[in-house]
């Protein structure tokens, strides 16, 4: 795919949708580092179901704390892999209040280093949390790179390289959302809804009849 091509794709994604965003609930970067550990293999619906009943009860990293993770769980054990979910998230906000003074840092290495936050998570913080222009490849965007062919590529890693060198400039801060969003809701997995699709002309997806 050439960088024209590119240009346009996002220059129409732009204008369906100006200001993409996530579908997570959150207030502020810890709320929102929470909930993105929390939504590894679950959905957006299932984790603020969960959340809008717990950042009222606790929405610091010592309120979580004191929860302990007895206590988390009772909110959030209607989400896959909660046991391991609640114990990662209970050591990051010991982390986050004794190292970071209860603030979420910024830098990459930072966000990996705490319990349950991988790369996906941290690009996901950096990028809606504190608008650096960073690309967190998930199974969507996974699947959008490779069949549109914008940025292919054989694991997530590979992809996300690409997308950060391949995406026009202009458009890198909200790529991630765009890219998700249409992954989601058009460019599913088993059978695209390439009728509906805004870039379907565009789109180097070969058998659209899949």
């Amino acid at each position: 795919m050439n960088a024209q091509k590119r240009f346009e794709i996002f220059s129409r994604l732009k204008d369906n949708n100006p200001n993409p965003t996530t579908e997570l609930n959150y207030q502020n970067p810890f709320e929102l580092l929470i909930a993105v550990i929390l939504s590894a293999q679950a959905t957006d619906v299932s984790v603020n179901k969960a959340t809008d009943k717990l950042y009222p009860i606790a929405n610091t990293p010592k309120a979580i704390y004191q929860l302990g993770e007895k206590g988390l769980k009772q909110y959030i054990r209607t989400i896959g892999l909660f046991n391991t979910k609640a114990a990662n998230i209970i050591k990051t906000c010991k982390i986050l209040r004794d190292e970071y003074a209860s603030e979420v840092p910024q830098q990459q290495e930072q966000l990996e280093a705490l319990p349950g936050v991988g790369r996906k998570t941290a690009n996901v913080v950096r990028n809606t949390a504190f608008g650096h222009p960073t690309i967190a490849v998930d199974t969507h965007i996974f699947r959008v790179s490779n069949r549109t062919k914008i940025a292919p590529g054989k694991n997530v890693v590979e992809v996300e390289k690409k997308l950060m060198k391949f995406v026009p400039k202009e458009f890198l801060q909200d790529a991630h959302h765009w890219l998700i969003l249409l992954g989601r809701y058009t460019c599913i997995a088993r059978k695209p809804r390439c009728g509906s699709c805004v870039i379907e002309d565009l789109c180097e997806f070969k058998d659209k009849t899949e």
